[in-house]
């Protein structure tokens, strides 16, 4: 199997190599518009896949897929949220040549208009799949599941990362756009906004069976959750979904400087 990691040297498409280096048979071409940094990442590489460093710019997608014959795409480049008017144009270049794709997009307006590729990707027979990362797939899971014995009215959600997880320049620019900018939600049982990283709640994580993890200090990220989860759940009036990293200090001059934008 032959797959293609738009981003594949960045943060999320390196993680991703790493996770497969115990899957025999397979071949990644790791990809970005910096060939040294793919040559250097593939130099590195420990695994049984074969990697193969390719220079491509997404925009040349129609062309690699013609000549690399991928059986798979994964785009974890980004920001999805600046991918401008042909955001969705390595999705339709996979529809095309029909190759099966899945990108791991932070960005809620991006992965909420995936969807309208639902039937040509099906009468190509292949599959799009759009956000499959932490937001939305675990919270459409768990909710899911909850679903199957309450109504879903309101949500209340968060992520902590560790201090010590990579977080990608591409992400950093992610945050610093949507920070102190309006960011689409569902509250009240209607369309509103919220103010991205400038409004937030605290909430102590308890597990049952388990001790408490610290106070947490959230604030509202812009993430596909917020679009996608509200239509699977009629009853639905409010969602919210926030970010806690640490160390909270340096969290709260973030809250600072959105509200200053705002």
């Amino acid at each position: 199997m032959r797959i293609l990691i738009l981003g594949g040297y960045g943060v999320f498409g390196g993680r991703l190599a790493e996770l497969l280096a115990d899957v025999p048979d397979i071949e990644l071409l790791i990809c970005g518009r910096n060939l040294a940094s793919a040559q250097e990442f593939c130099g590195r590489y420990s695994g049984q896949p074969t990697v193969v460093p390719v220079r491509l710019d997404r925009c040349d997608i129609v062309g690699a897929l013609r000549d690399l014959q991928p059986d798979l795409v994964v785009d974890a480049s980004g920001p999805f949220q600046d991918y401008g008017e042909n955001r969705y144009g390595v999705i339709c270049a996979c529809i095309d040549a029909k190759v099966d794709y899945l990108d791991f997009a932070d960005a809620a307006d991006f992965v909420f208009g995936v969807s309208q590729f639902d039937k040509q990707a099906k009468a190509a027979g292949i599959f799009a799949l759009s956000g499959v990362s932490s937001f939305p797939v675990l919270t459409a899971a768990v909710l899911r599941h909850m679903a199957k014995d309450m109504d879903i009215v309101k949500v209340q959600g968060g992520i902590a990362p560790s201090p010590y997880a990579g977080i990608g320049l591409n992400v950093m620019r992610a945050v610093v756009g949507y920070a102190g900018a309006p960011v689409k939600l569902l509250r009240d049982g209607a369309q509103s906004h919220g103010v991205g990283l400038a409004e937030s709640m605290r909430y102590t994580i308890a597990v049952p069976g388990r001790l408490p993890l610290n106070n947490i200090h959230f604030s509202l990220v812009d993430v596909p959750d917020l679009q996608v989860i509200p239509p699977d759940h009629p009853k639905m009036t409010d969602i919210w979904m926030g970010a806690g990293p640490v160390p909270e200090i340096l969290h709260r001059i973030l809250n600072l400087l959105a509200k200053a934008r705002s």
